[in-house]
């Protein structure tokens, strides 16, 4: 019997922030476009006390409109910055350090996931979400084929549900597609020139019309 796949739902990735403003405005742009569930923030180095600053600055605008703020890497950052979760790419001992600081009150979630055996051993961890199809510590990206396979592949089978990376605007039809609870947009949709607005909209018509497609079925 297949489970009923909740709707999907869209993710933005930021590119690494060192202007907190620059970001808040961008996100609003990005807002205005219809439906996000989460942001994932990246941040530049830079001293912790900076960093926390700059999660402060973007926690209460997002988390205003009901989106999750979630920052890569570090739990005490997320936490004194008053984020939602954390978002680790160091295996099953992070998400335990993670899990102990953050005593289950945010999200802790997992990518840099590069072989079926990775994402079950952090799923067992007990993560909140895997993420599938992230740049590699090079800036490189795996192949779409292959994101779409594993995608597809655990949302089939596992309860904890996926964020599946799109590479560009025009993966996202076949990303929702796999089942992924949630689709993520990356640091391209940030880049100059962008109309993330037309970008998050553009999405989410893709994300309706499976919906559609399947209600019809």
């Amino acid at each position: 019997m297949t489970r009923q796949s909740p709707p999907t739902r869209l993710m933005l990735v930021t590119p690494p922030v060192a202007d907190a403003d620059a970001m808040a405005f961008k996100l609003m742009q990005a807002q205005a476009g219809g439906d996000i569930a989460a942001i994932l923030l990246r941040l530049t180095d830079g001293d912790e006390r900076s960093r926390i600053e700059r999660v402060k600055r973007l926690a209460g605008p997002v988390q205003a409109a009901n989106v999750a703020l979630v920052v890569e890497g570090s739990a005490l950052v997320a936490a004194r910055g008053g984020a939602d979760g954390v978002h680790l790419t160091g295996g099953p001992e992070a998400v335990a350090e993670a899990r102990s600081s953050l005593k289950g009150e945010r999200i802790i979630g997992a990518g840099g996931l590069r072989a079926r055996h990775d994402a079950m051993d952090i799923g067992e961890a007990g993560v909140d979400y895997v993420m599938f199809g992230d740049p590699r510590p090079d800036g490189s990206l795996p192949p779409l084929a292959a994101v779409i396979e594993r995608a597809g592949w655990w949302a089939e089978i596992f309860e904890t549900p996926c964020v599946a990376y799109a590479p560009d605007a025009e993966s996202v039809p076949a990303l929702v597609e796999t089942g992924a609870e949630f689709i993520a947009l990356g640091d391209w949709a940030f880049a100059e020139g962008q109309d993330i607005r037309a970008l998050v909209a553009q999405a989410n018509e893709a994300i309706s019309a499976c919906a559609s497609r399947k209600a019809g079925k």
